[in-house]
């Protein structure tokens, strides 16, 4: 008997023991859980694309199409797309580039100049600039003839290359450009050739039927499937990774605009600032009242300016050397109010 009861006590003992080690928790060491990923770093590096300069190809460029086409233009376009789909940089719409260029009388020759470019970069309220260059835009073959003539293209001798099949071929390259120091924080090129040959350059793309005005939508399914449309978008498609891999090397620019309302015109409240400090539309600025002022008693210098709020506006319009706001907060502006902006 005495031996059952001991059997009997080591039995349940073993059981509670074995439903113990069922429920506790494991002891093994399991790799910790990964962490969560990082939010944003800041927000995006603001570019401008200029168009690109073509002046060595533009002689290949217009026996392609039969006529003088801004290929820079094109290239530049397509390079926005890419960009803009990636989604690295925030890059400024292509109608307000234009209106600051034209003010500015920026000309063509001013497309690859580095210190131009970096001067309206400023203007533009951007962190870098794109500048680049098309050095090779044809055929493979250079010494085959070229024949065609302007117009729309419906499958006829536009970019025929004497009967003889030829592959087309762009290359690409381009720079950004810090706009404070005009120096190059990095460079992308691209090469493209196309996987097919043809006759023509422009061969392959069956519903294209050409162009208007001396422009060509780089972008446009129908170009893109001509062979020179294909090789075209290969060497944006490469120089566009190029420049995204650079994204890193860009610093996101503070700026610190100080000025002066110098009208106030019912709602509208006009500064003596505007693009050329860095302002852009959008921006929103402190409005302070100098209340009074300190001088030095020795050299009677003024050492600080005590001001009181009056309110916050949001600019609506902006120009190289003015701007103009809406209220956010505040009224009572008056000619002479002191206005600040502090912005990334």
């Amino acid at each position: 008997m005495k031996v059952f009861l001991a059997t009997l006590v080591l039995a349940s003992l073993f059981v509670t023991g074995a439903e113990a080690q069922s429920t506790a928790p494991p002891t093994t060491t399991t790799a910790a859980a990964p962490a969560a990923p990082q939010g944003p770093q800041g927000r995006k590096k603001r570019v401008a694309i200029f168009d690109f300069d073509f002046a060595t190809v533009q002689s290949n460029s217009a026996a392609v199409f039969g006529t003088n086409v801004d290929v820079g233009k094109g290239i530049a376009d397509l390079l926005v797309r890419h960009l803009v789909q990636d989604g690295t940089y925030s890059v400024i719409e292509r109608k307000a580039m234009d209106k600051i260029l034209a003010e500015q009388n920026f000309s063509n020759s001013d497309r690859a100049n580095p210190n131009s470019a970096a001067k309206l970069g400023k203007i533009l309220g951007v962190d870098a600039i794109i500048v680049g260059s098309v050095t090779q835009f044809g055929g493979e073959n250079q010494n085959t003839k070229v024949g065609g003539a302007g117009g729309g293209w419906y499958g006829g001798a536009i970019g025929g290359f004497s009967h003889k099949k030829s592959k087309a071929i762009c290359v690409v390259d381009a720079r950004i450009v810090n706009i404070d120091t005009a120096e190059i924080m990095g460079v992308a090129d691209g090469k493209g050739e196309s996987s097919r040959e043809s006759t023509s350059l422009l061969g392959g793309g069956g519903n294209w039927h050409g162009w208007g005005g001396g422009a060509v939508d780089f972008g446009s399914s129908d170009f893109q499937q001509t062979i020179i449309g294909e090789a075209v978008n290969a060497a944006v498609t490469q120089m566009s990774s190029g420049l995204v891999a650079d994204a890193p090397k860009l610093e996101a620019r503070t700026v610190v605009v100080e000025g002066l309302v110098a009208a106030v015109d019912g709602g509208q409240v006009v500064l003596n600032v505007g693009g050329k400090a860095g302002l852009k539309v959008g921006d929103q600025l402190t409005v302070q009242r100098v209340t009074k002022e300190i001088k030095d008693p020795s050299t009677g210098q003024v050492i600080r300016r005590l001001t009181s709020p009056v309110g916050v506006i949001r600019l609506t319009d902006v120009d190289a050397i003015s701007a103009v706001g809406t209220p956010v907060s505040g009224s009572d502006f008056k000619v002479g109010d002191a206005v600040k902006t502090v912005t990334q």
